[in-house]
C-alpha cells in the first residue's frame, strides 16, 4: 500500500469510525443579504472540525458572513474538483477548497486563472517557506498555508536504552547510524526498528526532501539519473530491506497497531501521527522524539516533510473577496486560533508566529515530559523547499515499480534508469 492511500486513510479516518458529519453549515447570522462563503474539505474530525472553529470565530466579528462547511471523502473533492475545472463550468464550484500540497503544483499550471491569487492580501512571509513556494507561480502566492507534515522519529526511549543507547545518541543522526541502532536494538530486545510496508515509498520521500531533492528540479524539469538524494534514498531502502529491521505491514491499521502493539521500537513520518502514537494510554511516557535521519548527501538535513494541506480561494467564487478576508484574519493572523486547533485537533499550523503560543510550550508527559510541539514548530521552519511538479502521483508509482527488483538485487543505478525512462515517456 502505497503513502499516498496511507495518507488518504489518515485523513479519513475519523469516517471510517462511523464519525462522519456530514455536509455541515455554521452560520453566525441569519440576515437575509448575508453572504454565504462555501468550503470544500475532508475529515470531519481534522480539516472540517477546524473550519468549523475557524468560521465561528469570524462570524463573531463578521455576522454578515455565513458559511457552508462540505465534507467528502478526499479523493471525492480531489475528482469533483479536476471534473468541474476541465468542464469549464465554474458555477458549481466553491469559495474556498482544500488541497493536498502534493497536487497544488498540478491545479495550479493545470487551470491556470482558476484560483485566486492571494499576495498582497496575506502575508506569506509568516509562513513556513517551504509551504509558500509550493504555491507560487509566475510570481503570485495562491494559497494559505495550513497544516504541516513536517517529519520527526518518534522512539521508544526504554527500548532504546535497553539495547545500550541513550536519548543523546537519537539526537540529528543519520540513516545510517539508524540503522546500526536499529540492529542492535533487535539484537538486545527481540523487537523490530520500525514497520514498512514494503512497497511504500513514504521514507524515499522523506529522505528526498530533507535534502532538498525531488524527482524535478526547482525549473521543474526531470531530476533522476543525477540526483544523489534519491540514489542515497533508495540504497537506504535497500538496506532496509536486506538487514530486514524492518516489520512487513499493510495497511494503515497494521502499521499503527505495530507502534501501539510494542512490536517496533520507533517510527519516522508526519506530526500527524502522534495522536495515534499517544492512543495506547499504556505506553505514556516510554515515547520520546527526536529529529529526522539525514542521508550522507551535500545539502541533506534532519527536517523533512510528509504530507500537509493547503486552502485556496478559487476565482469564480461568488464570495471570493469574504474567502480571502476570511483566511487572512484567521488562519494568517489568529494565533490563539493555532493554539486552540493544536490542543483539540493535533494539528500544527505553518503560522509561524504560532510557535509562540502557550501550548507550542507545554510538555507532553506521554513523551516524558519532553515540548514535542515545540520541536515539530522548530523542524517545521527549517525543510528545505522543493518543486513538487505537477507529476509527482507518476513519480511515485514509478519508484514504487522498481521496489520489488531492488529487493531482489537490481543495481540502484538501473533503477535509476528505469524510473527515469518511466516518467519522461510520461511527461513528454
Amino acid at each position: 500500500m502505497n503513502f499516498a492511500k496511507r495518507f488518504t486513510i489518515r485523513s479519513t479516518a475519523a469516517a471510517m469510525l462511523g464519525l462522519a458529519l456530514g455536509t455541515t453549515g455554521l452560520m453566525a447570522s441569519h440576515a437575509a443579504n448575508a453572504g454565504e462563503v462555501t468550503i470544500w474539505a475532508w475529515d470531519p474530525n481534522f480539516n472540517i472540525a477546524i473550519m468549523q472553529e475557524a468560521a465561528k470565530r469570524y462570524t463573531a466579528k463578521n455576522p454578515g458572513v455565513t458559511f457552508k462547511i462540505v465534507d467528502m471523502a478526499k479523493a471525492d473533492v480531489e475528482q469533483k474538483l479536476q471534473t468541474t475545472l476541465a468542464s469549464g463550468v465554474t458555477k458549481n464550484l466553491p469559495d474556498i477548497v482544500l488541497v493536498e500540497d502534493y497536487n497544488a503544483p498540478k491545479y495550479l499550471r493545470s487551470f491556470p486563472g482558476a484560483f485566486e491569487p492571494l499576495s498582497g492580501k496575506v502575508d506569506h512571509k509568516a509562513f513556513a517557506n517551504y509551504k509558500v513556494n509550493l504555491m507560487t507561480l509566475g510570481g503570485k502566492v495562491y494559497g494559505l498555508p495550513f497544516d504541516t507534515g513536517t517529519t520527526g522519529m518518534y522512539y521508544r526511549s526504554d527500548l532504546i536504552k535497553q539495547a545500550g543507547f541513550s536519548d543523546k545518541d537519537m539526537q540529528n543522526i543519520t540513516w545510517d547510524r539508524y540503522l546500526e541502532i536499529g540492529k542492535q536494538v533487535e539484537a538486545k530486545t527481540g523487537k523490530k526498528m520500525f514497520a514498512m510496508d514494503p512497497q511504500d515509498i513514504a521514507s524515499i520521500r522523506i529522505m528526498m526532501q530533507s535534502a532538498g531533492r525531488w524527482y524535478f528540479d526547482k525549473d521543474g524539469k526531470l531530476d533522476i539519473k543525477n540526483n544523489p538524494a534519491l540514489k542515497a534514498a533508495l540504497e537506504t531502502q535497500v538496506k532496509f530491506m536486506k538487514t530486514g529491521v524492518y516489520k512487513p505491514t499493510s495497511g494503515w491499521g497494521e502499521w499503527v497497531g505495530a507502534l501501539n502493539k510494542g512490536d517496533v521500537a520507533s517510527v519516522i513520518t508526519g506530526v500527524w501521527i502522534t495522536g495515534s502514537v499517544k492512543a495506547e494510554a499504556s505506553q505514556s511516557g516510554k515515547w520520546a522524539v527526536a529529529a529526522t535521519p539525514r542521508l550522507n548527501v551535500q545539502g541533506a538535513t534532519n527536517a523533512s516533510n510528509l504530507g500537509g494541506s493547503s486552502w485556496y480561494v478559487l476565482a469564480a467564487g461568488k464570495e471570493k473577496a469574504a474567502a480571502a478576508d476570511f483566511l487572512n484574519q484567521i488562519y494568517a493572523k489568529d494565533v490563539d486560533f493555532y493554539q486552540t486547533i493544536l490542543q483539540s485537533r493535533g494539528a500544527v499550523g505553518s503560522l509561524l508566529a504560532s510557535r509562540n503560543g502557550k501550548a507550542y510550550s507545554e510538555a507532553d508527559p506521554f513523551f516524558g515530559g519532553d515540548k514535542v510541539w515545540q520541536k515539530y514548530s522548530d523542524w517545521m521552519s527549517k525543510v528545505p523547499s522543493v518543486n513538487y511538479g505537477i507529476y509527482t502521483a507518476e513519480g511515485d508509482a514509478a519508484v514504487a515499480a522498481q521496489l520489488p527488483g531492488l529487493a531482489q538485487g537490481l543495481p540502484v543505478e538501473k533503477a535509476l534508469e528505469n524510473i527515469h525512462n518511466q516518467l519522461a515517456s510520461q511527461i513528454k
